[in-house]
This record gives structure tokens, sequence and C-alpha cells, in this order.
């Protein structure tokens, strides 16, 4: 194997090939054709002088030996996302900058920055919703909105809140499966599942909601598995199941009905939720005023 690093268009067509399943999606991916996304991957393995994919019938997948490889990739394509996006947001002109968890941002933040602007004035807010965690040193111009243990790896960070999770369901669903009110019933019923992966393990779904209740496991498959949380939400709201929901996630929904909740037991996120940010942030007014004002804003 051959020591010098392969052309950056290989190893970018692989990493997009095994991020997003298909050659087809890759090239969508890259703006290239799908023999482009081949041609590369093979003088990729033509250099690493390893098979890179294999196929199953019509299908092809990283192979078994080179997935631990694409798995690195994709963290180093990452970490050149994150200096981009930290370059542009220098010499940009937003007034604040916020990096957090999608759901994060779209069900509990977003719906609130109308307060921020009535008090303290209109105001330019970028928003980056991303699972990846920025380096430490990008947080000196940004603010980050994360999870449990990993705002530590900041040089600044303030729990927001410590949210609780309980079964929810569209009006649609209980109006054909009344005996979800029964919460000996739920076990039976179609369920969304959500899992944001293994690095969040300890982060509670709906069959420790039913354990803790002294309830069996669901008798089903999940009717769907979301590794986004409003993902999940939607997928409720349009009548496929029951799901576990967080608070601050799912109160908007609960108060236009478009969810209903269906116990009023609850568990509790094993983790708080926080904001983090870079000693550069406090030297600007408005951040200041945001940084407060995020804090003003979770629930006691």
């Amino acid at each position: 194997m051959r020591s010098n690093l392969p052309p950056l268009r290989a190893l970018q067509a692989f990493e997009a090939f095994g991020r997003l399943g298909s050659v087809t999606a890759a090239a969508r991916a890259l703006g290239v054709t799908p023999g482009a996304i081949s041609q590369q991957i093979k003088l990729l393995e033509a250099q690493m002088d390893i098979p890179l994919i294999v196929k199953d019938g019509r299908r092809a997948a990283v192979a078994p030996k080179a997935q631990a490889y694409h798995a690195v990739l994709t963290a180093g394509f990452e970490k050149l996302w994150q200096a981009q996006v930290l370059l542009a947001q220098q010499t940009s002109d937003h007034d604040i900058y916020v990096s957090g968890l999608p759901t994060l941002l779209l069900k509990w933040l977003q719906p609130r920055l109308h307060k921020f602007e009535t008090r303290f004035g209109p105001a330019s807010i970028r928003l980056e919703a991303t699972h990846g965690e920025p380096e430490p040193e990008f947080l000196d111009h940004m603010f980050r909105l994360t999870y449990g243990a990993v705002s530590q790896e900041f040089p600044h960070a303030r729990a927001l809140y410590q949210d609780a999770c309980f079964p929810v369901c569209s009006p649609e669903f209980l109006k054909a499966h009344p005996q979800a009110l029964d919460p000996a019933c739920l076990p039976d019923l179609p369920w969304v599942d959500i899992d944001w992966g293994p690095a969040y393990s300890s982060v509670p779904r709906w069959g420790t909601w039913l354990a803790a209740q002294g309830l069996p496991k669901p008798a089903q498959r999940a009717a769907s598995v979301h590794s986004l949380s409003s993902s999940a939400i939607e997928a409720v709201a349009a009548g496929q199941g029951i799901a576990l929901a967080q608070m601050s996630f799912a109160s908007a929904d609960l108060a236009l009905g478009r969810l209903i909740r269906l116990s009023q037991a609850s568990i509790a996120m094993p983790e708080p939720y926080y904001i983090c940010w870079g000693p550069g942030v406090m030297e600007n007014d408005t951040h200041r005023n945001f940084l407060n004002w995020v804090l003003s804003e979770a629930p006691g």
C-alpha cells in the first residue's frame, strides 16, 4: 500500500457514496455523473490496493474492512466543512451565529426568536443545524446548542434545561385506536422510534418508558426509525403511530392539537441541554444579550 495521500476527489467520491448509500445519490450531491463517481472509487481502490465496496446483487455498499476507513474520512470532511463554515461566519455580516442540534434549533430555539427581536430589536441570526460538534476553537465567534457531556469540551457552557419524555400520538390515530388511552394496551400499538445513534445510548426510547411503567416491550417492530426527533414528531402527527416525545420539542404541536399526550407519566432525559460559547463571544453586546436571553427562555 502506498503511503502518499490519495486524490481528494477520489476520497470525496468514496465518502459521499458511503454516506448517501448509492453512486447515484453521491453523484447528485457532488454535481457529477454516476460514472465519474464509479471511476474515482476504482482509482482509490487501485491506489489503496483493497476493495472498498461490495455488491449484493444490484446493491452496492462499503466493504466491511473499509467501514472504519470511511468513518474516519467522513469525520475528516466534516472538519473541512466546519473550517469553511468558520471562515464564512467570521467574514459574514450576521449579528449572531448559532450552531445546534437540528431538532433543538427547529423545535425549541426557532419558535422563540421573535421574542429576542421584540426585546432587543432586529438582528441577523444564522442557524446552522448539525449533529457534528464544532471544534472548541470554532466557538470564538459563535454559540453551540448541544446535549450532555460533550458540552464540557467547549470553553464555556451553561445548562439550559433537562427535558422530560412521554407518549404522544395524533388525534386521527387516537380516533382509530381509542385503546391508546389505556396504558396496558400501548405495547401492542404501532409506534415510531427515535434513535440518535450509539453516542447517545442512554437517551430513553419507547421501550424505556414502557419498562418504567411496568409494561412489556413493544409487541411489534417500529413502523419507522428516525435519527431526528423532529422527523419522528412529523411521522406521529401524520398518524403513523405512538412515539416517546420530549416536552420541549412537542409542546408547540400539543398546543396546536397536532399531537395528543397519552399519559401524564414521564421519564427524564439523563442529561441537560446546553448552550456553549468561546471567550471571544462575550466581547460583543449583541452576543451577551443573546446569551442572557436564551438562558432566560430555558424552562425552570
